[in-house]
């Protein structure tokens, strides 16, 4: 996606276009879902060079300074299409303003994976409504998670000293995909500190220091597709998903956008061949069995009905475009994709808790949501500032930051922060399939996303909504937000609020 962190949520930016003189990367897509011929050898004679291919997906991403490199690889009939990523970055923003779980259903039987329980006592968990909420301390009675399971949280990277998480951080599989090409290891340090906040949600040791996350026992793999002012360009994208694929990665977070624009709209030729290399690319992730969970974003609107985007392109000035169900956001809209909407900690009893002002939502593209944090609805005696704490570089500013001795050389005090977003609602449920997968065993996809929609608490449409909520209208539809759907399906919670306890024991009632 393009959006920069500002300890808070995700909305859209795309970057500044490279000057053609300094050279450009691009994405060569192939006819077919394979390369034929040399790739290296076809890129060269264009005038570029290879900077790596991925021949399972008929993808290869080459550089060039030449003006005339797109057109000369065109007269290659093996190609469908050529486009620049400069410009096409997606940036991780900021937005900042003013249930009974007992089940007598035994469930499936177990998987095999090696499996232990795990303690909510760490020094901040008291601080940890999130968790609270969606009942990991529960669940954790039974699993906090099985090592043998491994989640790549596609991002801008993790601090692979933070006490709370270097025990479980999988430096093997971890990358740098930045130039389109991985970088084994250590290279995928954090360098923003969002991908560091969403790690904590997921893998948080439990040892006694500050938080827990959904899944402490599980291992996590730092892949590393957002820059340091957290613009993620496309081919760094394609990159992360293929090293997911080919890295026995079980989960993938994903709390950004992708693509060139808001809206990908697939008549478009100049987001096309982005658009079409990053879905091959997530798809082929998926085929492998690597189970894809993505925020909805923050851009307040109905996703599943687009009407207009104001957002793009934000490199320069936007210019409003309209856009319909022909046009997609990436990669929540991909088939396959678990979207994710965001809730605060405002009950709406007996029905759950409010969807957060600021969550996009969507028939058909919100499958659950999580606690994302409110700052505006959300306030309440747990949640006195209604964000979500999480761990964070100690090298990164965070206006909200928590600070613990953690009586280690590396890192002595670790440090933590509260953001809210989208961003932060994703990793809670990319954490309860964690768990799902330590609990019952490896498994397709399409049953990891089953487990987890029909465990979670269904809630209706609220019937009345707090004081000034309908003010905050999507920020590219201009449209009041409304709740479309039934008690057990709709547009703002999809099939309810994520419930690792019911996940872990496979209750659906």
């Amino acid at each position: 996606m393009r959006r920069l962190i500002v300890c808070g949520l995700v909305a859209a930016a795309t970057a500044i276009a490279a000057p053609a003189a300094l050279g450009s990367n691009y994405i060569v897509l192939y006819q077919g879902q394979a390369i034929q011929g040399s790739a290296a050898t076809t890129i060269q004679k264009a005038g570029g060079s290879l900077v790596y291919a991925y021949p399972q997906i008929g993808v290869a991403i080459a550089s060039s300074s030449n003006p005339s490199f797109r057109v000369n690889m065109l007269k290659n009939s093996a190609i469908a299409n050529v486009s620049s990523t400069a410009g096409f970055a997606t940036q991780v923003s900021g937005i900042e303003s003013a249930t009974d779980s007992s089940s007598t259903d035994a469930g499936p039987p177990p998987g095999g994976l090696p499996n232990s329980p795990a303690t909510d006592s760490d020094s901040l968990s008291g601080l940890q409504w999130d968790m609270r909420q969606i009942h990991t301390p529960e669940a954790h009675a039974i699993t906090g998670g099985s090592p043998s399971v491994l989640v790549g949280d596609i991002d801008t990277g993790i601090d692979f000293n933070h006490p709370d998480l270097r025990a479980n951080i999988d430096v093997a599989d971890s990358a740098n995909c930045l130039s389109g090409a991985p970088v084994q290891g250590t290279a995928a340090q954090d360098d923003n500190g969002h991908g560091t906040h969403t790690a904590g949600t997921i893998a948080a040791a439990s040892n006694g220091i500050g938080i827990v996350g959904v899944a402490p026992n599980v291992h996590i793999a730092a892949i590393k597709a957002g820059n340091a002012d957290g613009f993620f360009f496309p081919e760094a994208v394609v990159c992360a998903f293929m090293w997911a694929a080919t890295h026995h990665v079980d989960v993938t977070n994903n709390s950004y956008f992708a693509d060139p624009y808001l809206f990908n709209c697939k008549n478009d030729p100049v987001q096309r061949a982005i658009w079409v290399a990053e879905q091959r690319a997530i798809l082929y992730a998926e085929q492998v069995g690597v189970s894809v969970v993505s925020a909805d974003g923050n851009q307040f609107e109905d996703i599943a009905h687009p009407t207009q985007d104001l957002t793009s392109p934000d490199d320069t000035t936007p210019v409003p475009r309209t856009v319909t169900n022909a046009c997609v956001v990436i990669p929540v809209e991909i088939p396959g994709v678990v979207g994710v909407s965001a809730v605060g900690n405002d009950p709406q009893d007996p029905f759950g808790y409010l969807k957060s002002f600021y969550s996009s939502f969507g028939i058909g593209d919100t499958n659950v949501t999580a606690p994302g944090g409110d700052s505006v609805f959300g306030h309440t005696a747990a949640a006195p500032n209604g964000r979500v704490l999480s761990t964070w570089p100690p090298y990164e500013p965070c206006s909200r930051k928590v600070t613990e001795s953690s009586g280690d050389p590396l890192e002595p005090t670790a440090v933590y922060c509260y953001l809210q977003g989208t961003s932060m609602a994703s990793p809670h449920a990319a954490g309860v399939e964690a768990l799902i997968i330590s609990q019952f065993g490896k498994m397709a996809p399409s049953r990891v996303t089953a487990y987890l929609d029909t465990t979670a608490d269904s809630q209706p449409c609220p019937a009345s909504l707090p004081a000034g909520y309908d003010t905050f209208l999507g920020l590219d539809d201009l449209k009041v937000q409304t709740c479309q759907g039934g008690p057990s399906n709709n547009s703002w919670y999809g099939n309810g609020q994520v419930n690792a306890f019911r996940a872990v024991t496979h209750s659906t009632s």
